[in-house]
């Protein structure tokens, strides 16, 4: 005789599952997720369950509050008392069945997408991921990758991203085209060494010999644009910033022409409407006027066509020994110390400026170099691995 128990007077059994213990960590992570709008929507009610199931609700309540199965409530009531309550909110990664695409298929991929669509035919630059995809699918026969003929747009994402490879990008780079950069490089870095030296001996009351290194560079193409309606002022409580117009008008532009003492901040700058040699002829005439005749000026520039032209040239040997040339390498106007200069320009004065007419712009550059040379700053080089590797060497 077998006999059954039976459940008295319509009250619930009590359940037999364990309590489900957690740290305050994982407590803290189940009600984030119950308060999240960005998580899945799975794992958010997965932790519902744990909640409540915390809080001594049965199998059966729980089940209804959150509109599930009994079975699959005492499922993830399980897996939480099994394996912990933050490894129960995720799926357990599973694989119904081996991968189609082979290897050899994905290496066909990721040749394909090394390669420029103009090459095979194409318009197109560069690819895109669906376009990517679309010739995927029209070639994985005749490359002999028949799993590949229904490939999707994130079939082709996830076999890229294995690499990774972003064929939809392009990141610039820039060639050297002198064969002589390096020995130009060091050159121009033991100058910059040089004046350092000459620095810190002046700092020290030693005497130096009279040899004035200036950095000289153009800025070419600066905008003066005039507004076609008032700026608006910020107002306490209800604009906090200024309010300008969208539309403008274009007056022209104009080159600043430089040379930056590296010894003690000075600018010697001129605003032209261009730079040909006759306006660099102008700025070295400016740097002949203002430093000692007996002084020799170190010029630090670039092969611009206006610094090596036979009008510059006919202008130096007017004044032979009075400036030294120290030219940067094709491609390596970074290493002028100058354009720092020209980088503080354009966040300070130069940032977000309006003007009435070109000479406005013309006498407002010219008060900013005068505001920079009232407070000089000295402009020093302090990296020479380079120079530091040859001594080694």
């Amino acid at each position: 005789m077998i006999c059954f128990p039976v459940k008295l007077g319509g009250m619930a059994g009590k359940s037999r599952r364990s309590k489900l213990s957690i740290s305050d960590e994982d407590m803290a992570v189940l009600k984030e997720l119950t308060q999240s709008r960005t998580a899945p929507r799975r794992e958010v009610q997965r932790a519902e369950i744990l909640l409540k199931y915390l809080a001594g609700e049965s199998i059966t309540q729980i089940s209804r509050s959150v509109r599930m199965t009994r079975a699959s409530v005492a499922k993830w009531v399980g897996k939480a008392l099994a394996v912990g309550p933050q490894a129960a909110l995720k799926d357990t990664y599973h694989r119904p069945k081996a991968p189609e695409i082979g290897d050899d298929a994905r290496a066909w991929v990721v040749h394909t997408a090394c390669s420029k669509p103009k090459d095979l035919g194409y318009a197109a630059e560069t690819w895109s991921r669906q376009s990517l995809a679309k010739h995927i699918r029209e070639h994985a026969m005749e490359a002999g990758h028949p799993a590949l003929q229904k490939a999707a747009k994130a079939t082709v994402h996830r076999i890229l991203a294995e690499q990774p490879l972003h064929p939809e990008k392009i990141k610039y780079y820039l060639e050297r085209r002198d064969p002589e950069f390096e020995s130009k490089m060091r050159a121009v870095l033991m100058v910059y060494q040089d004046v350092a030296l000459r620095n810190g001996k002046q700092e020290a009351g030693e005497s130096i010999s009279n040899v004035i290194t200036v950095s000289v560079d153009e800025k070419p193409g600066v905008q003066a644009i005039a507004n076609t309606a008032p700026d608006l002022p910020p107002a306490a409580g209800k604009h906090s910033k200024w309010a300008r117009d969208h539309e403008y008008k274009r007056l022209g532009t104009c080159s600043i022409l430089a040379a930056l003492d590296l010894q003690d901040g000075h600018i010697t700058a001129r605003v032209e409407e261009r730079h040909r040699s006759v306006e660099f002829t102008a700025l070295l005439a400016d740097l002949d006027v203002y430093y000692p005749p007996e002084c020799t000026i170190r010029v630090i520039l670039d092969n611009h066509s206006a610094h090596i032209s036979k009008e510059t040239r006919v202008f130096l040997a007017k004044h032979p020994n009075r400036f030294q040339y120290v030219l940067t390498p094709k491609h390596g106007s970074w290493l002028n110390i100058v354009e720092t200069l020209f980088g503080k320009m354009a966040r300070t004065f130069l940032r977000h400026i309006r003007v009435k007419s070109w000479e406005e712009l013309r006498n407002r550059i010219l008060k900013g170099i005068a505001e920079i040379n009232a407070a000089p700053v000295v402009h020093r080089w302090k990296k020479f691995d380079a120079l530091q590797q040859d001594q080694l060497a």
